[in-house]
Protein backbone atom coordinates (compact mmCIF):
# COMPACT_ATOMS: atom_id res chain seq x y z
CA UNK A 1 0.00 0.00 0.00
CA UNK A 2 3.21 2.05 0.83
CA UNK A 3 4.66 1.67 -2.61
CA UNK A 4 1.09 2.59 -4.44
CA UNK A 5 0.90 5.80 -1.94
CA UNK A 6 4.65 6.91 -3.30
CA UNK A 7 3.74 6.35 -6.84
CA UNK A 8 0.50 8.48 -6.76
CA UNK A 9 2.66 11.10 -5.15
CA UNK A 10 5.20 11.41 -7.56
CA UNK A 11 2.82 11.81 -10.51
CA UNK A 12 1.08 14.52 -8.48
CA UNK A 13 4.46 16.64 -8.44
CA UNK A 14 5.26 15.73 -11.69
CA UNK A 15 1.81 17.54 -12.79
CA UNK A 16 3.01 20.30 -10.36
CA UNK A 17 5.91 20.84 -12.07
CA UNK A 18 4.77 20.37 -15.14
CA UNK A 19 2.21 22.82 -14.63
CA UNK A 20 4.98 25.33 -12.43
CA UNK A 21 7.20 24.36 -16.19
CA UNK A 22 4.14 26.01 -18.50
CA UNK A 23 3.85 29.15 -15.86
CA UNK A 24 7.29 29.91 -16.53
CA UNK A 25 7.03 29.49 -20.59
CA UNK A 26 3.75 31.54 -20.73
CA UNK A 27 6.38 34.68 -19.16
CA UNK A 28 8.94 33.89 -20.79
CA UNK A 29 8.23 32.65 -24.69
CA UNK A 30 4.56 35.01 -24.30
CA UNK A 31 2.49 34.73 -27.51
CA UNK A 32 4.73 31.97 -29.02
CA UNK A 33 4.62 29.31 -26.27
CA UNK A 34 1.69 27.08 -28.43
CA UNK A 35 4.77 26.40 -31.10
CA UNK A 36 7.05 25.96 -27.90
CA UNK A 37 7.66 21.81 -28.32
CA UNK A 38 8.33 21.51 -23.93
CA UNK A 39 5.35 23.79 -23.51
CA UNK A 40 3.31 21.31 -25.76
CA UNK A 41 4.72 18.45 -23.71
CA UNK A 42 3.92 20.02 -20.43
CA UNK A 43 0.39 20.70 -21.89
CA UNK A 44 0.04 16.72 -22.79
CA UNK A 45 1.36 15.85 -19.15
CA UNK A 46 -1.07 18.65 -17.76
CA UNK A 47 -4.10 17.44 -19.92
CA UNK A 48 -5.67 15.04 -17.61
CA UNK A 49 -5.89 17.16 -14.38
CA UNK A 50 -7.26 20.07 -16.06
CA UNK A 51 -9.87 17.73 -18.13
CA UNK A 52 -10.56 16.50 -14.37
CA UNK A 53 -10.83 20.19 -13.33
CA UNK A 54 -13.39 21.45 -16.02
CA UNK A 55 -15.58 18.51 -15.21
CA UNK A 56 -16.05 19.22 -11.62
CA UNK A 57 -15.92 22.99 -11.32
CA UNK A 58 -19.31 24.07 -11.78
CA UNK A 59 -20.16 26.14 -15.43
CA UNK A 60 -19.74 29.67 -14.23
CA UNK A 61 -16.25 29.03 -13.66
CA UNK A 62 -14.15 30.66 -16.70
CA UNK A 63 -11.80 28.47 -18.59
CA UNK A 64 -8.98 31.04 -18.08
CA UNK A 65 -9.83 29.67 -14.17
CA UNK A 66 -9.58 26.23 -14.56
CA UNK A 67 -5.80 25.92 -14.28
CA UNK A 68 -6.44 27.21 -10.58
CA UNK A 69 -8.94 24.61 -9.82
CA UNK A 70 -6.62 22.24 -11.55
CA UNK A 71 -3.30 23.43 -9.05
CA UNK A 72 -5.97 23.51 -6.05
CA UNK A 73 -6.69 19.67 -7.28
CA UNK A 74 -3.10 18.75 -7.31
CA UNK A 75 -2.27 20.71 -3.55
CA UNK A 76 -5.16 18.88 -1.93
CA UNK A 77 -3.92 15.76 -3.26
CA UNK A 78 -0.35 16.07 -2.57
CA UNK A 79 -1.51 17.10 1.24
CA UNK A 80 -3.43 14.45 1.33
CA UNK A 81 -1.31 11.71 -0.09
CA UNK A 82 1.75 12.80 2.32
CA UNK A 83 -0.32 12.32 5.36
CA UNK A 84 -1.50 9.23 3.93
CA UNK A 85 2.13 8.09 3.17
CA UNK A 86 3.31 9.27 7.07
CA UNK A 87 0.25 7.04 8.21
CA UNK A 88 1.30 4.30 6.68
CA UNK A 89 5.01 4.56 7.79
CA UNK A 90 4.08 5.49 11.57
CA UNK A 91 1.76 2.82 11.35
CA UNK A 92 2.84 -0.99 13.75
CA UNK A 93 3.68 -3.34 11.51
Amino acid sequence: MLQFVVILKALVEVAMCAFLGQGILYILAGSKREQNFVYGIMKTLTNPVTWIARFISPRFVLDQHIWLVAIFLLVAAWVALTLAKVSLVLAPA
